[in-house]
């Protein structure tokens, strides 16, 4: 006990030693955030607030805090303060917190210490019943090369298990929340326990959400692994920010996949603003020139959205429908092209068994087909 006390009137009155172990406990968590390295300790990231795309009002910092009330639950990780955070925002003028470019990813590292940011995006939120969520969340490095270490999402409805007698029914928007959230806990924590894969492996996809046509170049090879950006698909569906949604399920399903190396969506965007790239009808050759050079990518990857609705309330079905395009940057030619289309009920005949409730579960499904696709 003496001898613990003496270390203990070392460390808190010699500064420097101080300081020396507070850096090599630093250099070991950031050897959890990648695969290979397995650490005890919890990794210290920043939080950013939820990018909400719903289109609505929704209660952002009530989610926020319950992620981060989960991740504390479970001791996954150590978060930085919501001061220190609201400082380093305001100091570098961020705004946008949908992605995270690569210069604020460095100063994000330089001056708060954290080792990765957690990006998380609000897609749907209705809290009439049954209640409706969907919500995706990545952790990107901090760094000046930013990647994507983890990447996951959930869509859920109140009604997906209403069970017998409606006993698995789930009224309460709060405890849909907290079961949506659970999930993106228990996914990360395989991630950095290494216990169930790197990260999101991709789930179970079915034959019905398969593309209606495609077209598949021999240039592709499912033996290559290619850096990949994903572009903003073109938005022409009465969805408000339904381009950027499709582009969100696209990373994370790429990502899911050792083939890619899927480039932070937030360093696309900066590339697109800072050479002030303007898509009205969809990417050009010369664009796509010009994407390739700044961002170092083998493909790119965008497309078309037409529909993408959910609803509200018992009665209704999701309905998705959106076209994607792949150019390749060697060849300069268009290696994938497809068209997907559905509906929540397709194949659906009684009961309702096998209906997806929300637009966010389909368009995932869908999603992951046409990857699968692509490499095979």
């Amino acid at each position: 006990m003496r001898s613990l006390q003496k270390l203990y009137m070392i460390l808190s009155t010699n500064f420097f030693i101080k300081a020396f172990f507070i850096f090599f406990a630093g250099l070991i968590c950031l050897a959890v955030l990648i695969p290979s390295g397995k650490c005890e300790l919890k990794p210290y990231v920043a939080v950013l607030p939820v990018n909400n795309l719903s289109g609505k009002t929704a209660p952002l910092k009530e989610i926020k805090q319950s992620l981060i009330d989960t991740f504390n639950k479970n001791q996954e990780l150590t978060v930085l303060g919501e001061e220190a955070l609201e400082s380093f925002m305001a100091r570098h003028r961020l705004r946008y917190t949908g992605g995270i470019d690569k210069k604020t990813a460095e100063v994000f590292g330089q001056e708060t210490g954290v080792k990765a940011v957690l990006i998380t995006t609000l897609e749907f939120f209705e809290d009439t019943p049954p209640p409706k969520i969907a919500l995706t969340s990545r952790l990107v490095s901090a760094g000046p090369n930013p990647e994507i270490l983890w990447m996951d999402s959930v869509g859920i409805a109140g009604d997906d298990s209403p069970g017998i007698l409606g006993l698995g029914l789930i009224n309460s928007p709060k405890k849909l929340r907290e079961k949506a959230l659970q999930t993106l806990s228990k996914s990360l924590t395989g991630y950095l326990s290494d216990k169930s894969g790197a990260h999101y492996t991709g789930g179970k996809s079915r034959k019905k959400f398969r593309p209606k046509e495609f077209y598949r170049s021999p240039v592709m090879s499912h033996d290559m692994k290619y850096t990949l950006a994903v572009v903003p698909f073109f938005n022409i569906s009465e969805r408000k920010y339904a381009g950027e949604i499709m582009t969100t399920h696209f990373v994370r399903e790429l990502n899911a996949f050792e083939n890619f190396s899927v480039v932070e969506p937030g360093a696309v965007r900066e590339t697109l603003l800072s050479l002030r790239i303007i898509m009205k009808d969809g990417i050009s050759l010369a664009d796509a020139d010009i994407i390739f050079s700044s961002l170092h990518a083998d493909l790119i990857l965008t497309g078309l959205v037409l529909d993408y609705q959910d609803y509200q309330g018992t009665t209704g079905k999701p309905k998705v429908n959106f076209s994607v395009l792949v150019i390749d940057r060697k060849s300069r030619e268009v290696v994938w092209t497809s068209k997907s289309y559905n509906e929540g009920d397709d194949g659906v005949y009684f009961f309702d068994i096998g209906k997806v409730n929300t637009a966010h579960a389909m368009a995932s499904e869908m999603a992951r087909n046409v990857v699968e696709m692509m490499i095979k």
